[in-house]
């Protein structure tokens, strides 16, 4: 029996056989790696083989683990020890988005990005799920799809509704509308 992975891993390879078009609309070159949240382990065992994918295909992988993305911002913040006894003090904290830290997240990835990446480039991000009650993911792929010189990969641990295009993060937050590339693991 085929893995989940392994048919993620194979509509990826297959979407990469398709010549890259220049002059695409940024929302064009994001695609969504849409994964049940409960293979978030295999997923990451396995990620190799999407760079593997990338290389084979003759474009170079850029990969970024946003798992740590949080805790190492918040241990860079002078008053996190405030913050810390008053939560609610962060911007956004209410909403599930903290305004300071998702701003701060785009602007660090996209300098990484700048550096990194070029116009035949995968650049692929890791780890969104870590973001949930923090950053939307939907804010961050929106802050940077412009600055995308090739594609963006988001492996997305969540639900996508092909109906209205809407995706929902760990099948938990209302989901938002958004035109990307949806690569699915359907059974």
């Amino acid at each position: 029996m085929t893995s989940k992975v392994t048919k993620l891993v194979s509509g990826y390879r297959q979407h990469l056989t398709v010549p890259w078009q220049a002059g695409l609309a940024a929302i064009q070159r994001v695609i969504f790696a849409v994964y049940d949240k409960a293979d978030e382990l295999r997923l990451r065992a396995n990620i190799e083989e999407f760079a593997l994918v990338t290389q084979q295909a003759g474009k170079h992988w850029y990969l970024i683990d946003l798992t740590n993305a949080f805790p190492e911002w918040m241990a860079a913040q002078e008053y996190r020890e405030a913050y810390f006894e008053s939560p609610e003090d962060l911007a956004g904290y209410q909403s599930g988005e903290l305004v300071e830290f998702t701003a701060a997240l785009i602007e660090r990835l996209k300098q990484e990005i700048s550096t990194q990446a070029n116009d035949n480039t995968v650049v692929a991000l890791l780890g969104v799920g870590a973001l949930f009650g923090l950053a939307r993911v939907s804010a961050v792929v929106e802050g940077l799809k412009d600055d995308i010189p090739g594609r963006l990969l988001v492996f997305f641990p969540g639900e996508h509704h092909p109906e209205n295009h809407t995706y929902r993060l760990l099948d938990a937050r209302d989901g938002w509308n958004y035109l990307a590339v949806p690569l699915l693991a359907n059974d």
